[in-house]
C-alpha cells in the first residue's frame, strides 16, 4: 500500500508518522511518500520519519520528493495537509481582521476566507495531478478550511473526504471521563467543519445509551473549562459545542483577548523553529514532547482510521468526516459539505441520519453554509465583489463597513497568492 502526504515537510508530520508506525496492523503501509516544495524542511522531517519507522520496527519505505506528480503516482491515497503562504500568511490572517474589530483566526471569519482564497486553487491543481497519475486514489483533506476545500474537491469530481480532529479529540476526552475505551464512545456530532455540536454521547454505537446528560452533570465544569465557555452554555441547551463556537458565542471577549497577546501563528512559528532543530538531531527517533503543543491532537489516529476504511482495511465502521450533505440536514442544499458521523467504506462516506436540530443550531449552520457558498465562489472565480459578499455574509463580520475594510486588507495582504488580484 502506497500513501502520499502533500505538505509532508510540515513540522506536524512526525505525529502522522508515529501513527502509521503504531497502527501498522490497521493500515499496512509499504511505501510512504512525503511531498513538499521546501527541500530543507523535507530533509529534516524525512530523516526523523525514517528513524521513527526504524525504532518501531516498521518495514515500510519512506521517500521524499518536491515533485507532486512523482510523489502521488501510484498512490492508493493522498493526504493533503498543506499551508499556502506558511505561518507568515497565517500570522496575517490572525492580525489584520483585528484592525476592523473582528476575530482574527485562520479558519473562520475574514482570516478563514483569506486562507480559502489562497488554498482552493492550489488544492484543485494538486487533485488534478492526482487524477492524471492515479484516478482511483482517494484524497483525504486535512487542509483548512476543511469544509470549503472538501466541497471544492467534490464539486470537481474528485474522490475526496474531509477530516478534522475535533471529533476524535472529544471522543478521547469523553472516554477518559467515562472510564471507557474510545471505541466505546459514539458521538452524535453535527454541523459544519469548525462549527459543530455534540448533541449526544452514546456508548456502544449509534443506537447506544446517551450518556451526555450524565457527562454534563458529573464533568460539566471540566468540559466548560477546556472550551473556555461558561458552563451555562452547555447546561441550558444540553449539548457540547466545539471550542470554535467561542468565536461566535463570545466574539467581543475573544477580540479583546487577541489584542493583548501574540498571535497563535507567532507562537507556532517559534515552536516550529525549535522542532526543526530537534529533527536535525540524528539521535532523535521518536516524536518530541513539544510536538503535542503544536496542535492537531489525534490527527494521526483519525487519518489512519479513515484511510484504512476507504482502502478496504480494518478501520472503524463509523467516523466523523466532511462529505456531501445529501439530505442529512434538510435545511441545507444537497451539495453543501457537512461534518457528521458517517458509515465509511471502500465506496466513500455515507452520513448517518441526524435527529432534527434546534433552530438555535440550524440557524447558525445555515448562515455559515451560505457564507461558504460565497467563499467557494470567490475562491474559484476571484474578484473584489465576490470577496466583499462573502465577508458580508459571514456572521462574524455582517456589517457593510467592516466588510469593506476587511476586503481591502485581505486583498492587500494576499495579492501574491491571488492570480486575479
Amino acid at each position: 500500500m502506497k500513501l502520499a502526504v502533500v505538505g509532508g515537510g510540515s513540522t506536524y508530520t512526525p505525529e502522522l508518522i508515529d501513527g502509521f508506525a503504531r497502527l501498522r496492523d490497521t493500515l499496512p503501509v509499504t511505501e510512504l511518500v512525503l511531498v513538499d516544495p521546501a527541500a530543507d524542511r523535507l530533509e529534516l522531517v524525512g530523516g526523523l520519519a525514517r528513524r521513527i519507522f526504524a525504532r518501531q520496527g516498521h518495514e515500510g519505505k519512506i521517500v521524499t520528493t518536491s515533485d507532486v506528480d512523482t510523489g502521488v503516482e501510484g498512490a492508493d491515497a493522498v493526504l493533503l495537509q498543506l499551508r499556502v503562504g506558511g505561518q507568515a500568511a497565517r500570522n496575517q490572517d490572525e492580525t489584520w481582521p483585528l484592525e476592523c474589530g473582528c476575530v482574527g483566526q485562520e479558519t473562520t471569519g475574514a482570516g478563514g476566507l483569506a486562507k480559502a482564497l489562497r488554498t482552493v486553487p492550489v488544492v484543485l491543481d494538486i487533485a488534478e495531478r492526482v487524477r492524471r497519475t492515479n484516478p482511483d486514489a482517494w484524497i483525504i483533506d486535512f487542509t483548512n478550511p476543511v469544509g470549503i476545500v472538501t466541497r471544492a474537491l467534490l464539486q470537481a469530481g474528485h474522490k475526496a473526504v474531509g477530516l478534522c480532529n475535533v471529533a476524535i479529540g472529544f471522543q478521547r476526552k469523553f472516554a477518559r471521563l467515562l472510564d471507557v475505551t474510545p471505541a466505546d464512545v459514539h458521538l452524535d456530532h453535527v454541523g459544519l467543519n469548525h462549527l459543530t455540536w455534540e448533541t449526544a454521547v452514546r456508548l456502544g454505537g449509534p443506537e447506544g445509551e446517551n450518556v451526555l446528560p450524565r457527562l454534563l452533570a458529573e464533568h460539566g465544569d471540566t468540559i466548560a473549562d477546556d472550551l473556555r465557555l461558561p458552563r451555562l452554555v452547555m447546561d441550558r441547551f444540553g449539548v457540547v459545542p466545539s471550542y470554535y463556537l467561542r468565536y461566535f458565542y463570545a466574539h467581543d471577549e475573544v477580540v479583546r483577548e487577541m489584542g493583548t497577546k501574540p498571535s497563535r501563528a507567532a507562537e507556532v512559528a517559534a515552536m516550529e523553529k525549535e522542532l526543526l532543530e530537534m529533527y536535525g538531531d540524528p539521535s532523535l527517533d521518536e516524536k518530541p514532547a513539544l510536538l503535542a503543543k503544536r496542535g492537531g491532537a489525534f490527527y494521526s489516529e483519525a487519518a489512519v482510521d479513515l484511510a484504512a476504511s476507504l482502502l478496504g482495511g480494518g478501520g472503524s465502521p463509523y467516523q466523523v468526516v466532511n462529505t456531501y450533505n445529501n439530505g442529512t440536514l434538510p435545511f441545507l442544499a444537497d451539495d453543501a459539505v457537512v461534518e457528521v458521523q458517517a458509515a465509511v467504506g471502500a465506496n466513500g462516506a455515507t452520513p448517518l441520519p441526524v435527529t432534527p436540530l434546534d433552530p438555535l443550531y440550524a440557524g447558525l449552520i445555515s448562515h455559515v453554509s451560505a457564507y461558504e457558498d460565497l467563499a467557494l465562489e470567490a475562491a474559484l472565480r476571484g474578484g473584489r465583489d465576490r470577496v466583499f459578499k462573502a465577508l458580508l455574509a459571514h456572521p462574524l463580520v455582517g456589517q457593510y463597513e467592516y466588510a469593506e475594510g476587511l476586503t481591502d486588507r485581505l486583498i492587500a495582504h494576499n495579492r501574491e497568492h491571488l492570480a486575479w488580484a
